[in-house]
């Protein structure tokens, strides 16, 4: 595949300062980064990847949903679906850690191949978050849906209430009750989402995100899981993107987002994925007490990982085989 690279897009600009003027310059560095690096074939074959060691076990839902003619969008959300149903999931779903007053808030998003999007933030008593944003995409003319306003949504759409308590949650949160303290642990399940990028065989490309969230948070907070563009962004011209650990961090990045567009410009989905981590760091001088991992895949199937830290892993089933990846990490 062509590559375009930063190297060859500065020395371009330098020689073409003087000999077209800026304004034209201007004209062409514009077209240049709208436009697809090189074409190249499109992988028909089916995949899907999704982040963490739970991934597994959604990526053969996704599989099996694909194996019955399903599309990339049925793909994405019925393979959250599965992690979102596991109520001993502790940073998933309705059995996720709560927050600091107690209560457990669910976010999520979808997106599919069309550029369409939907999403839930804040959402409370509904055991499939990654469903109601498909409902908001589908059904409605907005994109985010948010606290009481999407529950109601949900009840409307058919979707039950359901106010189940993890028992393993409570006591945890008992037990941070006695300091009260917030204090996120690398690779611990007190912010990790399931992310999910699935390519079906027209090729097309959708991803799903959900999450119960940073664990004690403050009452409202909402994370990167469900925000277009820095929890997943999907560009069926290019590919998809998904990310895992302290949302704030990403949000601060637009991290999906860069990664798709440095995919956009040439860069692998591994090198992408290193270069949001790589912007994620520069913005924090505290870097390394939090966890960051971007997932991608591009139009050729190619997929890639890359962390802040060691011990992020993702799910990748792939030609009919399912295998875990220990994701590289900034070692420097």
């Amino acid at each position: 595949m062509g590559q375009y690279t930063r190297r060859k897009f500065l020395s371009a600009g330098a020689a073409g300062a003087t000999a077209i003027g800026f304004a034209p310059l201007l004209a062409a560095c514009r077209e240049s980064v709208g436009e697809v690096a090189a074409p190249y074939a499109v992988f028909k074959g089916g995949l899907v990847l999704s982040t963490w060691d739970f991934g597994m076990k959604s990526n053969e839902e996704a599989w099996r949903v694909l194996q019955a003619g399903g599309a990339a969008l049925d793909m994405a959300e019925k393979g959250v679906n599965l992690c979102e149903a596991d109520l001993s999931a502790l940073s998933v779903g309705l059995g996720g850690l709560p927050d600091r007053e107690g209560k457990t808030t669910l976010d999520a998003c979808i997106m599919g191949p069309d550029g369409k999007a939907g999403s839930v933030m804040f959402l409370e008593n509904i055991r499939h978050p990654a469903s109601v944003a498909r409902r908001v995409m589908e059904k409605t003319p907005h994109v985010q849906l948010v606290g009481e306003g999407a529950y109601q949504f949900a009840i409307s759409e058919g979707f039950t209430h359901d106010d189940y308590k993890n028992p393993e949650a409570e006591k945890a949160y008992r037990q941070w009750l006695t300091e009260s303290k917030y204090e996120p642990v690398i690779n611990i399940e007190n912010h990790d989402t399931i992310g999910l990028l699935a390519m079906d065989t027209r090729g097309d490309i959708a991803g799903a995100c959900t999450t119960s969230g940073l664990a004690y948070k403050m009452r409202g907070r909402v994370g990167d899981s469900p925000i277009i563009g820095a929890g997943l962004y999907i560009d069926n011209e290019v590919g998809g993107a998904t990310s895992t650990g302290l949302g704030e961090a990403v949000i601060r990045t637009c991290g999906s987002f860069l990664v798709v567009e440095m995919m956009r410009r040439g860069a692998t989905p591994a090198e992408a994925c290193e270069e949001a981590v790589r912007r994620v760091m520069k913005k924090h001088d505290n870097w390394r007490e939090f966890q960051v991992g971007f997932l991608a895949v591009n139009k050729a199937g190619d997929t890639g990982a890359f962390a802040l830290q060691e011990g992020f892993s993702y799910a990748l089933h792939k030609e009919g085989k399912g295998e875990l990846v220990r994701s590289n990490w900034l070692k420097n």
